[in-house]
């Protein structure tokens, strides 16, 4: 920037969220850190700057925040909404409070209910005035951030809060202000997918609803577009709000095959983190798969029994520590074992392992004509794992519908006999099926984009 402020980025891709770290060159603020904190202090090592203050929009609902050991490590400031009681010591900061970061930068408290209900976001200052401002979940790109997080019964009241939070937003801050949200890349903390990958208080002027629609017309929009949220959410508020533990990324203790032949048949949770299309190719029997190359953690989050024993196998050490480093981020601080290499070579007996059956959506067209593909079993079930927004979307007729969360507790509303299961790229169906086979059912994966089926010959619904 002009100004001498910069502002970073840090990602965290697989939930959808993004971090910030502000500089003047010297000194820096840090903006809704995760808790995996060793990223921002190498990066603020990287632009040789100090950390002195670390500001919380919010009491996160889909992450552990790592603002308070942030804070510990580096003696910076923690600022928080002050109508959020904690047993922690931080600066409790409210609507219209300055904090002076530097000479050169500064930051303007504003308060903007809606995500939650003392959710602030922060107008960052330097000496030519407000550069953007770090909106958490309130004024998103070209959408805003959900309002039922804290129950649904409050999700009309926030939703109006919403409403207001961001014509407060546009109101005070000049056109040319850059917006920077945490949510909205992804999460499921916002309302709609985000779009786009910067922007401005002027464009979202022009593109977001809670600016461009009346109040009534957005509340309205906004609840009816509400889907299911990961079940995990649940205890990262209460995590936030106690003061999350310090990581530990130790590596977790190694499993020998025949442990893991015992945890399989105990039914513990034994996750394949390898991509799907190895491991379609072979696999230990049990395992579930969800892939590191997707969003692992949101699904195994809300997928899992809270606090059930998980080991993890890679096809590297490598991939065991990102999966606990992405898993960490969601409060699951300890896996009772892993083991890294192949099928092959973990298990304890070759009839482990196993494959499984795939196909596309001019598979499935034809198989639904009465005429399987060579080698493929016919379907008795098309099974769809999409979320309810999608199904509503568009979906194959004749479809079972059970979305990928509640699959396991319902297995049984399927009738006998082999399934074909979709989603809408072939993530989420290799999860399903891999918990489908750990059941004993004979399953085919549809391993393509659902956007292709109608084009390929499947029988597709129109919306509703």
């Amino acid at each position: 920037m002009t100004s001498g402020i910069d502002v970073e980025v840090i990602e965290t891709s697989s939930l959808g969220d993004r971090s910030y770290l502000a500089t003047d060159g010297e000194v820096a603020l840090v903006v809704d850190p995760q808790r995996d904190v060793d990223r921002v202090i190498a990066l603020a090592g990287r632009l040789g700057v100090r950390i002195t203050h670390v500001l919380e929009t919010h009491v996160h609902n889909d992450y552990v925040s790592g603002g308070l050991e942030l804070s510990r490590l580096t003696g910076a400031t923690y600022a928080m909404a002050a109508a959020d009681e904690v047993p922690f010591q931080r600066m409790p900061v409210a609507d219209g409070d300055l904090v002076e970061v530097s000479p050169r930068m500064r930051v303007r408290v504003i308060a903007t209910p809606g995500h939650t209900f003392h959710h602030l976001s922060y107008a960052l200052e330097g000496p030519q005035g407000a550069e953007g401002v770090f909106t958490g979940g309130s004024l998103l790109f070209g959408t805003t951030g959900r309002t039922d997080l804290l129950g649904h019964e409050h999700a009309e009241t926030l939703a109006r809060h919403q409403h207001a939070s961001a014509r407060k937003l546009a109101d005070l801050l000049p056109e040319g202000a850059q917006v920077w949200p945490t949510h909205g890349f992804g999460s499921f903390c916002s309302a709609a997918q985000a779009e786009g990958d910067a922007s401005t208080v002027g464009r979202e002027r022009k593109i977001n609803p809670a600016l461009r629609l009346a109040a009534e017309e957005f509340v309205t929009q906004t609840l009816s577009g509400l889907d299911a949220y990961p079940a995990y959410y649940a205890h990262m508020g209460v995590t936030n709000l106690a003061g999350p533990e310090p990581v530990d990324l130790r590596p977790p203790a190694t499993a020998d095959p025949m442990q893991l032949r015992r945890r399989l048949e105990a039914g513990e949770w034994v996750v394949d983190l390898r991509n799907r299309k190895a491991y379609v190719q072979a696999y230990l029997a049990g395992t579930v798969s969800l892939a590191l190359d997707g969003p692992m953690a949101t699904w195994l989050g809300w997928l899992i029994d809270w606090g059930a024993p998980l080991t993890l196998l890679g096809e590297t050490t490598g991939q065991v520590a990102q999966a606990q480093r992405e898993l960490v981020r969601i409060g699951i601080d300890r896996v009772a074992a892993a083991a890294a290499g192949t099928p092959e070579r973990l298990a304890a007996e070759p009839g482990q392992i196993r494959t499984m059956d795939t196909a596309d959506f001019a598979a499935l067209a034809s198989a639904l004509e009465g005429e399987v593909p060579d080698g493929l079993p016919a379907p008795v079930t098309v099974l769809d794992v999409r979320l309810r927004n999608e199904w509503d979307g568009s979906h194959v007729i004749g479809a079972v519908h059970i979305p990928l969360p509640e699959l396991p507790r319902r297995l049984g509303e399927l009738a006998e006999g082999v399934v074909w299961v979709h989603c809408g790229s072939g993530y989420r169906a290799t999860a399903a099926a891999s918990l489908l086979a750990r059941a004993g059912r004979r399953v085919v994966v549809v391993d393509d984009d659902f956007a292709t089926a109608a084009d390929k010959g499947v029988p597709v619904s129109g919306p509703g």
